[in-house]
């Protein structure tokens, strides 16, 4: 039997590929899973105390001062519990997709399968984290008698996916130039710590008034995710105006990883 293995359009995702291979999305993301909780005493319930301990630190040293500077919907733990719990997607997606490639350098070269599988993959283990967190956040929440609104069924999960682009698109254009500058890998962890400050995630949107600062607010594709995420949670007003950039933004980002990515997939073997 012989397979024909046509080219693809540099932006094309190859849906019906992907759907071909679908297995080996479980495949990758179960490996990555147990790979990175393998023999640790606590396993997966790191994936709720990373978030934890990081809103309690944040919220010693820059709980009072943020909660005295500005207005916040919910205590400042809950606040910043809240975005960590969903910038874990996006950090651990852009950690693990951007490595992912020269990781996996064994399995590319000897066969062949949609490369895309690979940084979907690194990503859907984020996604896998996420749900453990943020089910223990919802127990907290519900402790704390946070009232919540129907509008979360809605909202939840649209941040979670709008996360998901953001994070695919940066992961996987950093694993394609991963693969041919290896310096990338190193560059990624002080990249993930810059993006956590200059990001929504331990303040609110409105710490600033000043035109420029909001601006490039708004053009961070995680405004939008972590204001949406929080509107769930509160019941808060939406800012679309703005929220709108941010996710034409997201959307920018994860054109341009994918754009990148499939330019530079054919020399993956020879490279990683």
């Amino acid at each position: 039997m012989e397979f024909e293995i046509k080219p693809q359009k540099r932006l094309s995702l190859g849906l019906a590929e992907l759907w071909e291979y679908r297995e080996l999305f479980y495949f990758f993301t179960l490996r990555d899973i147990k790979v990175k909780y393998k023999q640790t005493v606590l396993g997966f319930l790191w994936a709720v105390l990373q978030p934890l301990i990081m809103a309690l630190l944040f919220s010693f040293f820059l709980g009072k001062a943020i909660s005295n500077y500005t207005q916040l919907p919910l205590p400042y733990e809950m606040f910043a519990l809240s975005g960590l719990v969903l910038w874990g997607i996006f950090s651990s997606g852009i950690n693990n997709a951007g490595n992912s490639m020269v990781s996996n350098s064994n399995i590319i070269k000897k066969i062949y399968f949609p490369r895309l599988i690979i940084p979907i993959s690194a990503v859907l283990v984020g996604v896998f984290d996420f749900f453990m967190a943020f089910s223990v956040f919802i127990v907290y929440c519900l402790v704390k008698e946070v009232p919540f609104s129907w509008s979360g069924l809605i909202y939840f999960p649209l941040a979670v996916i709008l996360t998901c682009v953001a994070a695919f698109g940066a992961g996987s254009f950093l694993a394609a130039l991963n693969v041919k500058y290896r310096d990338v890998r190193y560059i990624i962890p002080f990249l993930v710590q810059f993006l956590l400050f200059i990001t929504p995630v331990i303040y609110p949107t409105n710490i600033t008034q000043n035109i420029y600062l909001k601006g490039l607010l708004a053009l961070n594709p995680m405004t939008a995710p972590l204001d949406i995420f929080r509107a769930g949670i509160t019941n808060g007003v939406i800012n679309w105006e703005s929220d709108l950039v941010s996710i034409t933004s997201s959307i920018g980002v994860f054109i341009i990883g994918l754009i990148y990515f499939k330019k530079t997939e054919a020399y993956f073997a020879d490279l990683a």
